[in-house]
C-alpha cells in the first residue's frame, strides 16, 4: 500500500493521561452470570429469601443468617456454547472452577446465632464465541475513517496540534496507510461488498465475599458482606472485509485486535429477611447492592493488513468505572420440610453506569501521602445513557424432597435487555478519551435472557453432593461498525451503512457440588 502520513502526526497514539472506558466495554462489568452453587443454580437462584445456602452471600446478605451449622461448599461446572465454533484460545465447551466457600456459625443463645462467611464464585465467566457475517452495499470500517477525516479538516474546532479524542486507534490506522496515495496525491474512498467477524472471549471476574450475619429471635436475619471484585479479561477478533476493485489492488482488508482488561474491584451489600407471621416459615427479603467502584487497566494491540503489508498500534491505559446501585426483593416459603418455593425481584439502572478519568497522583504533605482523584466523563457518560436502560430480572424456583435424602429442584430466569435497540449504537466520534483508545467498531445489541434450570442434591450425615443444569439462550443484533447518514431526508452514496446481523448466545451448564456440615 503506497501511503503517506498526512496532518496525522498530530494524531499519534502518544502518552496520555489515564482514561475512562467505552460503553460496550464497561458493559462486560455487570453482565453477571447465573452461578454459584449447584443448588443455588438448580433452583434459578431464587433463595434470596429462603436463605441457608452460601450463594446468597453475594446477592441477599442475610441468607447466611439462616445457618445452623457451619459448612463448607466447592463447586465445578462445564459450560457449552451453542452453533459456533472454537475460535483463538476460546474453546466451545470448557470446564471451569466455579465456587469455594465456607460458614462457620456461632450459637449465642437458644434462638439466635452469628455467622462468619467466605465464598468465591465466578460472577462472570468471559469464555465466549462470536461470529458474524454479511454483505456490504457502498460501505466499509474504511470508509467510516474516511468520512470522519473529512468532517475533522472541515470543523471550526479541528486543531492539527491537539490530539483529537473522537478518533480513535483504527482511523489512525487507516487514514495513515490507506485513505492517501502518495504518488497519485489522491484519497481513495475503498468500499467492500462484504465482510466476515469472529471473536473469542476468555478469562473471568472472581468474586471474593466476605460476611458477617445472624438473626433475632428466628424473626429477622440481617446480614452485611463486603466483596472484591478480581477481572482478567482477553478478547480477540478478525474483522475482514472483502473489497471491491480499487486503484491499489487491495482484495481484503483485515483488523486483527487483541484486548485484555484487567484490575479489581469493591462493593458492599446489606440485606434482611424477615418473617412476618412468628407461626408461618413464610419470609421477606429485601437487599441492596452498593456500586462496585472498579479500578482498571486496559490494554490493545491491534494489527491492519491486507496480507502482505500490516501495520500495528498498541495503547494500554488505566482507569475507572463505577457499577450501578443494584436493588432485589424476595419471597419463600417451605411446607413440612418437604417443599421449598421461592421467588426473587432485582433492579438495576445499567445507563447510570459512571465512566470515570483519572485526574492524577497527588502529594498530601499534611500526611506525607500520595493520593489518586477521578472525575466523571460526562461525554461518554452521556452516551452510556443514551445507549443502555434498567435491567429488571425475575427468579423463581423450587425444590421438592423425594425422600429424607433425596430433593428435586427447577428454576426459571427472565432479563431484561440492558441495549436500546433503537438508540443504541458503538459511538467512535464521541470527544471521550474511551473513544480515542477504541480499536474495535462493532458492537452487539442483545435483547432479554431465559434462563431454565434443574438439579437434583442426595445428603447423607454430613455429606451432600448437588447437580445442575442450566440452559441460557440470548439473541442479538450485531453492526461491524456504526451508521452514518448525510441527510436524514433520503439516501446518499455519502451514507455509510451495515445492516444488522442476528446472532445468538446459547449455553448449556453442568455443574456439580460436593458439601460438609460440621
Amino acid at each position: 500500500m503506497k501511503t503517506r502520513l498526512l496532518y496525522l502526526a498530530s494524531l499519534a497514539l502518544l502518552a496520555m493521561p489515564a482514561a475512562a472506558q467505552e460503553t460496550y466495554e464497561n458493559t462486560k462489568l455487570i453482565d453477571n452470570d447465573l452461578n454459584g452453587t449447584a443448588r443455588y443454580v438448580g433452583m434459578g437462584g431464587a433463595m434470596e429469601a429462603l436463605g441457608a445456602d452460601i450463594s446468597t452471600i453475594s446477592t441477599n446478605p442475610a441468607g447466611v443468617g439462616l445457618f445452623r451449622k457451619s459448612k463448607v461448599d466447592g463447586s465445578l461446572s462445564i459450560t457449552s456454547q451453542e452453533k459456533y465454533k472454537s475460535f483463538g484460545n476460546a474453546s466451545k465447551t470448557a470446564l471451569s472452577f466455579d465456587q469455594l466457600g465456607i460458614v462457620y456459625s456461632m450459637k449465642q443463645d437458644r434462638n439466635s446465632y452469628l455467622n462468619f462467611g467466605f465464598n468465591y464464585h465466578k460472577s462472570r465467566n468471559f469464555n465466549s464465541i462470536l461470529s458474524a457475517a454479511d454483505a456490504l452495499n457502498n460501505a466499509s470500517q474504511n470508509k467510516l475513517s474516511y468520512i470522519k477525516y473529512f468532517h475533522k479538516m472541515a470543523s471550526d474546532y479541528f486543531n492539527p496540534n491537539d490530539l483529537n479524542l473522537d478518533y480513535t486507534q483504527l482511523d489512525y490506522l487507516y487514514t495513515e496507510h490507506l485513505l492517501y496515495n502518495a504518488v497519485d496525491q489522491t484519497f481513495y474512498n475503498y468500499v467492500a461488498n462484504g465482510y466476515v467477524y469472529d471473536r473469542g472471549d476468555k478469562g473471568y471476574i472472581g468474586e471474593y465475599d466476605f460476611n458477617v450475619s445472624g438473626n433475632l429471635g428466628n424473626r429477622w436475619y440481617l446480614g452485611l458482606t463486603v466483596g472484591i471484585h478480581d477481572v482478567h479479561y482477553n478478547g480477540y477478533s478478525e474483522y475482514v472485509e472483502r473489497l471491491v476493485d480499487n486503484p491499489e489492488e487491495i482484495g481484503t482488508m483485515a483488523v486483527l485486535d487483541n484486548r485484555k482488561i484487567t484490575g479489581t474491584g469493591f462493593d458492599v451489600k446489606v440485606g434482611a429477611i424477615f418473617r412476618p407471621i412468628e407461626s408461618s416459615p413464610f419470609r421477606i427479603g429485601a437487599y441492596i447492592h452498593t456500586p462496585t467502584f472498579y479500578d482498571l487497566t486496559t490494554s490493545n494491540y491491534t494489527v491492519l493488513t491486507d496480507g502482505k503489508d500490516a501495520f500495528s498500534s498498541s495503547e494500554s491505559l488505566s482507569f475507572r468505572v463505577n457499577t450501578p446501585w443494584k436493588f432485589g426483593l424476595s419471597l419463600g416459603h417451605t411446607v413440612d420440610n418437604v417443599l421449598a418455593l421461592g421467588v426473587t425481584y432485582e433492579y438495576a439502572d445499567y445507563g447510570s453506569i459512571d465512566s470515570r478519568e483519572k485526574d492524577g497522583e497527588y502529594y498530601d504533605s499534611w500526611n506525607g501521602t500520595y493520593y489518586e482523584t477521578s472525575s466523571s466523563d460526562k461525554s461518554m457518560n452521556s452516551h452510556t445513557k443514551r445507549t443502555l436502560k434498567g435491567v429488571h430480572t425475575l427468579k423463581v424456583g423450587g425444590e421438592v424432597k423425594v425422600t429424607p435424602h433425596l430433593a428435586v429442584r427447577a428454576g426459571y430466569n427472565f432479563l431484561s435487555g440492558m441495549y436500546n435497540m433503537n438508540d443504541g449504537y458503538k459511538d467512535g466520534s464521541i470527544y471521550s478519551q474511551g473513544s480515542y483508545y477504541a480499536s474495535q467498531t462493532d458492537y452487539t445489541n442483545w435483547k432479554d435472557t431465559n434462563r431454565l434450570t434443574c438439579g437434583i442434591g442426595y445428603s447423607i450425615k454430613n455429606f451432600n453432593i448437588d447437580l445442575a443444569y442450566q440452559y441460557s439462550a440470548t439473541k442479538g443484533e450485531f453492526h461491524p461498525f456504526m451508521n452514518y447518514y448525510e441527510n436524514a431526508v433520503e439516501p446518499s452514496v455519502n451514507d455509510n451503512i451495515a445492516n444488522g446481523v442476528k446472532v445468538e448466545n446459547n449455553r448449556h451448564q453442568f455443574m456439580m457440588t460436593v458439601g460438609y456440615r460440621f
